[in-house]
């Protein structure tokens, strides 16, 4: 399924993750996610996280794991993990390090900057954010 929103401010964009988040646990409960989220710096991808996470992990303070590339949410009955590889140089040896896979397997992952993965796997849930104003987005979403 494809999707397109629109929104026209930062707390709309939160909204829109936190729709996705509803929708997901509609038609794939049972099941962990892997969305990957792209868009150009400042587009809207950490706004779309807190959504996205608060929806499922209530009450967690969502931020940009830049310098620690993972955050965890663990308040919800599935953990989320955020990544974010913007400022990851060698993707893979640095993924190998956190224990990626073990995230993949253990809870949802949502990530920045997922162009940077080497390899991604089955049935991944795509998220583009595109800028088309001062506020305003598009954001498709296909899962």
């Amino acid at each position: 399924m494809k999707e397109y929103i629109e929104t026209g401010s930062p707390d709309e964009t939160e909204q829109a993750g936190a729709y996705l988040a509803k929708q997901l646990a509609a038609c794939r409960s049972g099941q962990m996610w892997f969305i990957c989220l792209y868009g150009d710096l400042g587009a809207g991808k950490t706004a779309f996280v807190r959504g996205f996470a608060g929806a499922l992990s209530p009450g967690s303070r969502v931020k940009s794991p830049t310098y620690t590339i993972v955050h965890e949410y663990r308040a919800g009955k599935v953990p989320v993990f955020h990544f974010d590889l913007y400022r990851l140089e060698d993707c893979e040896d640095g993924l190998e390090e956190i224990g990626f896979d073990e995230y993949v397997s253990g809870g949802h992952c949502i990530i920045e900057w997922s162009e940077y993965l080497p390899v991604l796997p089955p049935d991944v849930i795509s998220v583009r954010i595109r800028k088309t104003g001062e506020g305003s987005r598009q954001i498709e979403m296909e899962y």
